[in-house]
């Protein structure tokens, strides 16, 4: 475990020569992805938090674009290729930026979803109101999870979530495959399928939610069809 230009990391199979990056979700960390270290023995792997998580520390706000110029000068600096991006939620639009040779995406963010009418409400209240109470007010209208936020996390989550990225995935020129789940609510299947056909590439659903990659079985068909890719 180390920790260059503010980020935390771990690399593991340091002998071996291509390398396989993994990149979180948001409010996540690098120690749910290693779920996968076991699995690419034969390649060199890079676990990251990404600033803002797990214990890569920050006070900045960031963007999306900010976190992708960040990683590539990050990558740049341990002299690491961007082989293969495997990016969860967040991390997907993140990978996307940073146009790896080999790009998988596991319930990737990037396609705006109808809102719930419920939803939609709230934030209709939440600004009528925020002019009276500022911070309070938000945490009576965020999720559990935002009311946890640092303000600068907050301002962050604000300016990631409701990115429209189908000219990002359309652009990507690499190999690319897409992995879901059939009850995922955050990212559905039209979801999954849009990015796939953007990307004009293979997608896999399983079962399981927004993690459905942490089932052992799930895990041995992604790393089983993500080596056949590399490989192919």
């Amino acid at each position: 475990m180390a920790v260059k230009l503010g980020i935390n990391y771990e690399l593991f199979n340091i002998d071996k020569k291509d390398t396989i990056i993994f990149l979180h979700g948001w409010g996540s960390n690098k120690e749910v992805m290693k779920v996968f270290v076991n699995h690419f023995n034969e390649y060199k792997l890079l676990f990251i938090d990404m600033p803002g998580f797990g214990k890569s520390e920050t006070n900045e706000i960031w963007t999306t674009q900010k976190y992708a110029d960040k990683l590539d000068e990050f990558l740049n600096k341990l002299n690491i290729d961007k082989f293969c991006i495997i990016g969860h939620s967040f991390g997907g639009k993140v990978a996307t930026l940073l146009n790896p040779k080999y790009l998988i995406l596991l319930s990737s963010a990037g396609i705006i979803q109808e809102k719930s009418f419920k939803t939609k409400l709230k934030i209709k209240l939440f600004k009528l109101l925020k002019p009276l109470g500022g911070a309070k007010i938000r945490k009576l209208f965020v999720s559990d999870d935002a009311k946890e936020m640092s303000e600068n996390m907050y301002q962050t989550f604000k300016n990631v979530v409701d990115e429209d990225f189908q000219d990002k995935f359309s652009q990507f020129q690499g190999k690319a495959l897409v992995f879901g789940g059939d009850r995922d609510t955050a990212v559905t299947l039209k979801s999954n399928k849009t990015i796939s056909d953007l990307l004009k590439s293979k997608i896999i659903m399983l079962s399981g939610d927004h993690y459905f990659f942490l089932p052992q079985q799930n895990l041995k068909i992604i790393s089983t069809q993500i080596k056949k890719l590399l490989k192919g």
